[in-house]
């Protein structure tokens, strides 16, 4: 069944009808399509362009549809053009001429464009709980973890001391901010297109706000061309969820890193990681790759919705149902790896012995040796230079800067005096960074507690 095929007098070829269908994937939109429908017809009766007593048969009708989708009587006929078809075709075989009349005063433009939206917002919505749920776990372990040391890094390098905790709540700043894009996405995607018609708006005395209401959304589109024709709220989305792969990405290779026999800070669950076909050693962070892995997929959804958008005239063309493809992938491969990440995160096993021993090596402590020295009045460059002279000193000698004898440190510097050790000390370095969002254990249980605040609305 083609709504279109008035005008036409040949048959569809075979070939042309799969190429031109969407049915396959915009089938998903069943729900809001119905939902667009029943708001729709409403309007319709309440401003007179149809009877109320036919508004009220279409609305039953499309009802009995969507229980008969859910509970599975119904099967969607993948034969028709588009699931906007399947269930308009539906609705008049129940209803006869009753069901004809669904359409009036719309196009099939500005439905799909109300459909996705209607989708969309939930969809954000659901990712959004997602994060929440990450976000939540990140703030469990950084208060267990909170006076863990660790080595922090720069360049890959060992650079200070911090504890395991401040580092997980990087991502939880991290999530954090993704959240808040979602909330921003989502209300500018709330504006209602329905009513646009196919690209000029219509002469029926229609009142957009009344289908608006009933549809959950808080204002209307103002421009006809635009409410048929614009996709940024689906690339916008698309940029958000890959701002949440960035993220997720790179915890995934800290993750792979920490968990590898060279750091061996984490052990991950065993329902959490794969073995080898032929190594019979080997526990592999799967997941963990997989999620790394499977953002390039939706870095590429992104891509793909822009380039399709970009030379497209004003209204409505046929290329922008590629649109739903790329959005839906999108979508459902950050919910994939949301739903795997977080209990592969609330599993492992965390090897404070072995973060406490990474840090003891690679010098982390020398801003702090050049610190004791500003703090007894030699200029910063001057301490910077005399602690650069005693590390490579300790290079030389195969000591570190717990181990190397007092009298070495006089050499170099003469402000120098037994005072230097505790000032060294892993423990000192890491717990004095009381500056705020630094990573002494009382900051991390604070900013823990704010995190959970903010996830749980408090």
């Amino acid at each position: 069944m083609q709504l279109w095929k008035g005008r036409f007098q040949k048959s569809l070829s075979k070939t042309t009808n799969d190429f031109n269908s969407s049915i396959s994937f915009d089938s998903r939109l069943f729900r809001e399509d119905i939902e667009g429908s029943i708001a729709h017809s409403k309007m319709l009766g309440e401003c007179g362009i149809i009877s109320k007593e036919d508004a009220e048969k279409i609305g039953e009708g499309l009802k009995g549809i969507l229980a008969d989708i859910e509970n599975g009587s119904l099967k969607i006929d993948f034969d028709c053009e588009d699931i906007h078809t399947f269930i308009e075709g539906e609705l008049t075989k129940r209803l006869g001429d009753t069901g004809k009349r669904l359409h009036t005063a719309r196009s099939r433009n500005d439905q799909v464009a109300v459909d996705i939206k209607l989708y969309l917002k939930k969809q954000a919505d659901e990712i959004t709980a997602l994060v929440k749920e990450l976000v939540l776990v990140i703030c469990g372990k950084a208060e267990q973890y909170a006076d863990t040391i660790m080595p922090g890094y720069t360049h890959l390098q060992r650079a200070q001391p911090i504890t395991f905790g401040h580092h997980l709540l990087a991502y939880g700043e991290m999530l954090l901010r993704d959240l808040s894009r979602l909330a921003d996405c989502k209300k500018r995607m709330d504006s209602m297109p329905l009513g646009s018609g196919a690209l000029a708006g219509t002469t029926y005395p229609i009142d957009r706000t009344i289908t608006a209401n009933l549809l959950g959304f808080d204002n209307i589109t103002e421009n006809s061309l635009d409410g048929v024709s614009d996709r940024d709220y689906c690339i916008e989305l698309a940029g958000v969820l890959s701002i949440i792969m960035v993220h997720l990405s790179r915890f995934s290779e800290e993750i792979i890193m920490w968990c590898s026999w060279e750091f061996k800070f984490i052990e991950l669950d065993d329902a959490f990681s794969t073995g080898s076909s032929i190594m019979p050693q080997k526990k592999n962070p799967d997941i963990a790759e997989l999620v790394r892995g499977k953002s390039g997929r939706v870095f590429g959804d992104l891509m793909g919705l822009l380039t399709v958008m970009k030379g497209i005239p004003l209204a409505y063309n046929k290329d922008m149902q590629e649109d739903k493809e790329a959005i839906f992938d999108a979508i459902d491969t950050v919910k994939m790896c949301l739903t795997a990440f977080t209990p592969m995160l609330d599993t492992m096993r965390v090897i404070p012995q072995n973060m406490r021993k990474a840090a003891a090596g690679g010098f982390i402590n020398a801003t702090d040796c050049a610190d004791y020295l500003v703090k007894k009045g030699l200029p910063f460059r001057d301490a910077y230079k005399a602690t650069g002279e005693i590390v490579a000193l300790c290079i030389e000698k195969g000591l570190t800067l717990e181990t190397l004898p007092i009298e070495e440190y006089k050499k170099v510097c003469n402000i120098f005096d037994e005072g230097v050790y505790e000032a060294i000390g892993l423990e000192k370095c890491a717990y004095e960074r009381r500056s705020q969002g630094g990573p002494c254990p009382d900051n991390v249980r604070k900013n823990a507690e704010r995190l959970k605040n903010i996830i749980e609305g408090k």
